[in-house]
């Protein structure tokens, strides 16, 4: 059986998907997958088990990326093929089933949106699937004798979502005067821009554990897997934290909670005050921010 699944370009949204993926490995455990998606979230789906190619859609003017990919699957006949963005690709294809998700936003938590494609209630979680290699790294660089590692996401594809980063250090100081023995680790992506705005938290904790900007995606997913807790901005680090099964603070501003919160075993979130899509993330406070924070924390280590 062959399975041909069309997911997000952006890290966030794909995440989010893998929870459809793990459903489907578990229903046709014998399939091959196909996947395709953006560049940004194609490794996620390196140790996917099942997986025959992945094929990544890199845009280009006038959405010939979508021509790409009908090039690359019109020589398969699919059994099924599942389409997140809402293209009209899969009619072109040879495939004995389509599932097409309507594109565009829509009130409601997008896990949600996912899970009634395939009629599921409720939705599947997301995942991640790790290798050993990926395990082993990540026990180098996140040591298990090092007392609670806490893990600090400051970076976003977008600065509205971005909360102060000079508020890193009263956060840092408040949760270390109750775990003494907890370590920073700041999270970041690739590129000069993600680590130009992780910096200024880097140098305000010097004791940090630099965890950004040279790892694969299942790298970041293993050792984002060792961490206490991920505390970060609406991004797709703050996905793939929840994912990992971290326990997972997210902080949101002018991004919707009631669309995009962290979905996990053990994830919540807190938002700015204000209209929902249009409140300034400035506005949330150091003191909720520590407050649940602190209330995460303890329940997961008691």
């Amino acid at each position: 059986m062959r399975i041909l699944f069309i997911t997000a370009t952006r890290l966030g949204d794909a995440v989010l998907s893998t929870g459809l993926l793990a459903h489907l490995i578990r229903t046709y455990p014998n399939a091959r997958f196909t996947i395709a998606c953006g560049p940004v979230a194609a490794g996620l789906f390196e140790n996917l088990p099942g997986l025959e190619r992945v094929i990544v859609m890199t845009k280009r003017t006038h959405d010939r990326h979508w021509l790409d990919l009908w090039k690359a699957c019109i020589g398969q006949t699919w059994d099924l093929a599942i389409d997140l963005r809402g293209s009209a690709t899969t009619f072109f294809l040879r495939t004995r089933k389509r599932l097409i998700m309507r594109g565009g936003r829509r009130p409601g938590l997008r896990l949600n949106h996912l899970g009634q494609l395939l009629r599921l209630s409720p939705p599947p979680m997301p995942t991640v699937w790790l290798s050993e290699a990926d395990k082993t790294l990540a026990s180098q660089i996140i040591p298990s004798d090092a007392g609670p590692i806490i893990a600090l996401g400051p970076t976003a594809n977008w600065t509205g979502k971005i909360w102060p980063t000079e508020r890193y250090l009263p956060l840092w100081a408040d949760l270390s005067r109750q775990y003494p023995a907890a370590r920073p680790a700041i999270f970041y992506g690739p590129g000069e821009q993600e680590r130009a705005l992780a910096l200024p938290v880097l140098h305000a904790l010097p004791n940090a554990i630099d965890a950004g900007g040279r790892f694969s995606l299942t790298q970041v997913a293993a050792m984002l897997a060792r961490c206490s807790l991920f505390i970060g901005n609406d991004s797709g680090l703050m996905h793939l934290a929840a994912a990992a099964g971290t326990p997972t603070l997210g902080l949101f501003g002018p991004s919707r909670a009631s669309e995009y919160a962290p979905s996990g075993r053990c994830a919540t979130w807190v938002a700015a005050p204000g209209p929902e899509g249009d409140a300034p993330i400035a506005g949330l406070s150091l003191a909720v921010v520590v407050q649940a924070a602190s209330t995460l924390l303890a329940e997961t280590q008691s």
